[in-house]
């Protein structure tokens, strides 16, 4: 006859933990991770919006595409690329600090679970949003350039001045250092497989 915990054969199987038992503050306090979904939901709009004014700027494209220069569809372009890399932010802000600060999808399996989600965790997400905001902050720059080049050219001027073109390219050098200083600090505190003490 088998001993309780152990099954027909004589081998011993696991039980499963039994759920912890919360006080009441404690349940509060972990309870008060869901106040931050109507912000992811909100971040849902803010992407809606952001798929609007996507679709409007490419409508203006195909329409103006002979009346526009070179220049201008690069600009536009410029500007296509913004909005979607802007909108990765949002995805990635949405999913990945739902995932991290709130609860678990449960996308384990799911065909198209994203790659990065499997291994998500706060580190990772500030070294992936620093990254994105760089790039968001490169496509800025790239714009700035090519309209201020555009001063004096057929009777048009911008609105940039020195000052302000040197201002958005120490900006985007404090983003890149920003990002290059997070990722050591999380090298330094996160100790590389293998080398653990």
């Amino acid at each position: 006859m088998a001993n309780p915990g152990e099954t027909p054969d004589g081998s011993a199987h696991a039980t499963p933990p039994e759920p912890v038992r919360l006080s009441t503050m404690s349940r509060i306090i972990f309870g008060s991770r869901w106040l931050q979904l109507p912000l992811y939901l909100g971040l849902i709009v803010a992407q809606c919006v952001y798929v609007f004014l996507f679709l409007k700027e490419l409508v203006h494209l195909v329409t103006h595409a002979f009346d526009f220069s070179e220049q201008q569809i690069m600009l536009v372009v410029l500007g296509l690329i913004d909005v979607v890399m802007i909108s990765n932010l949002l995805i990635m802000v949405i999913i990945g600090g739902y995932e991290t600060f709130v609860s678990r999808l449960g996308l384990q399996g799911h065909p198209d679970q994203p790659e990065w989600l499997s291994h998500v965790n706060a580190s990772v997400l500030k070294i992936k949003l620093a990254m994105a905001i760089i790039g968001i902050s490169s496509i800025h720059l790239l714009r700035t350039f090519i309209e201020a080049g555009n001063i004096g050219s057929a009777g048009r001027t911008t609105s940039y001045t020195e000052t302000g073109i040197i201002l958005q390219t120490v900006i985007h050098t404090v983003f890149i250092l920003s990002a290059i200083g997070i990722a050591w600090v999380d090298r330094m505190t996160v100790p590389p497989a293998g080398k653990g003490h």
